[in-house]
């Protein structure tokens, strides 16, 4: 019973001795910390630079073109992807959450923050961008323009592809005749139960200076019985 007992002592010392000393060295191996300089470089640095003409998984962009929507230093005037619905849809949701603030839903340049005082983009129903190749919109939206910042790092390319997409069907819903509707389309559109054009949306932009000024509303005091 003794030595059954002598001989546990024995192995918690050795085992507790054994996490203690493999503590010590995962605590002390030596390791570069963030941003701290390194002597045995040239540059100091201990952070290396990627090895050149590295190219992460996923994102080798062989194609130019869709790369940076240009040929010969102009701007393409067909999509290097194919155009089809889901690409559509796509750029429909992504233009709602990047460019609806500032160019609005339809593309006039009258979006929220423009309604609050921001400078007013031009609209994308001027013959001007009516008549810009579609690779004019990817460059914008990769370089910036004007006092557009890019959305290179917010959006991939293959985004701004979508995007620039959807403005031209926005550019072409707000020119669209009845001879643009398919003929087989056509007699839903002359129906009595068929929705009208929705109204304009209202564009005030002096509704929150009122707000301001006439301060927050009281309720009406309830009289008591």
């Amino acid at each position: 019973m003794r030595r059954t007992g002598y001989a546990r002592l024995v192995l918690m010392a050795v085992t507790a001795v054994g996490l203690t000393a493999c503590r010590a060295d995962m605590q002390d191996q030596p390791k570069y910390k963030n941003l701290r300089g390194s002597a045995f470089f040239s540059d100091h640095r201990s952070a290396r630079p990627v090895v050149a003409d590295t190219v992460a998984r996923g994102f080798l962009y062989a194609d130019q073109r869709f790369l940076t929507g240009k040929e010969n230093g102009q701007p393409v005037a067909t999509l290097p992807v194919p155009l089809t619905r889901e690409l559509l849809e796509r750029g429909r949701g992504r233009y709602g959450i990047y460019c609806t603030p500032c160019h609005g839903l339809t593309g006039n340049g009258l979006g929220i923050v423009v309604q609050r005082g921001y400078r007013q983009p031009p609209s994308f129903h001027i013959d001007r961008l009516r008549d810009a190749p579609v690779g004019y919109f990817f460059d914008v939206q990769t370089q910036g323009f004007g006092a557009m910042l890019d959305y290179s790092a917010q959006i991939p390319p293959s985004d701004r592809w979508a995007i620039a997409a959807y403005i031209r069907a926005l550019q072409v819903s707000q020119r669209a005749t009845i001879a643009d509707v398919p003929a087989s389309a056509r007699p839903a559109l002359e129906k009595e139960t068929s929705p009208g054009r929705a109204p304009a949306l209202p564009v005030d932009t002096d509704d929150w200076s009122r707000a301001r000024d006439e301060g927050p509303t009281e309720p009406e005091a309830k009289e008591t019985p």
